[in-house]
């Protein structure tokens, strides 16, 4: 009997925590020095799908990299960030048009905070009935926040075809969003809205931009292993010869 009710307690206080895990709907990682890596969830095809973000803590405020996927952490990651760093967000980057990357976009303009995107990305928002920017960058462009200087990049189509990457040449971290895949990625994940011709080129061109980086953040897999983006150009490499064979 004692067995048997040691049996159920384990069982009991295992599902519990994980309960508690997968309840937990916003996830905040600290990346190095003012970097933080921010984590919500969304169901796509049956499946709860990470969505990985990035925040940075400067003099003149917070600056956001991407919005939450879902939506209701949009004011829990403000809060978030005011309470763990007693920092306002004051600007926000989008980096394409999918939602995983531009829902919260019109929230926190009403919020006040600048938001941006490029203007590529605002035309495909439009036209796809996605949440937009109020700000819009014509060119790659380098911001100065603070004591942090960063610089958007578009290297070409691939995931879609307003994609942009950032990147801190001081810090050596590259902000890949969902250009980039992880690096025990089978496949290069959704392309419905993808130029699969030009992936590997875009990919080089963004090597070729953002040597030797540090960290490289992607949105839906670990951001831990620097591998992703040769190991995504790889992928990208297979499929063009698996489509000129065709």
């Amino acid at each position: 009997m004692q067995i048997i009710l040691t049996i159920l307690l384990f069982t009991i206080s295992q599902f519990t925590a994980f309960a508690q895990q997968e309840a937990k709907p916003l996830k905040i990682s600290h990346l190095k020095g003012d970097f933080y890596i921010y984590t919500t969830y969304s169901t796509y095809q049956g499946e709860q799908i990470p969505a990985n973000g990035m925040y940075l803590l400067t003099d003149d405020g917070a600056v956001l990299f991407d919005t939450p996927w879902d939506t209701t952490q949009f004011q829990p990651l403000l809060d978030s960030i005011q309470t763990k760093h007693q920092q306002k967000v004051t600007l926000c980057i989008a980096t394409h048009w999918h939602s995983d990357r531009t829902e919260g976009l019109e929230y926190y303009r009403q919020q006040g905070i600048k938001t941006y995107t490029t203007i590529l990305t605002d035309e495909c928002s439009k036209k796809n009935n996605k949440k937009r920017a109020e700000f819009l960058m014509s060119k790659d462009t380098t911001f100065h926040t603070g004591q942090y200087s960063f610089e958007t990049y578009y290297p070409g189509e691939g995931h879609t075809a307003d994609n942009i990457v950032i990147w801190f040449g001081k810090e050596r971290i590259l902000y890949g969003g969902c250009l980039i895949k992880g690096s025990t990625a089978k496949d290069l994940g959704y392309l419905g809205d993808a130029n699969t011709f030009a992936y590997e080129t875009t990919l080089r061109q963004v090597k070729a931009k953002c040597p030797d980086p540090e960290y490289i953040i992607i949105s839906h897999s670990d951001w831990k292993d620097k591998n992703s983006l040769d190991h995504s150009i790889q992928l990208a490499k297979k499929l063009k010869k698996k489509i000129k064979s065709i």
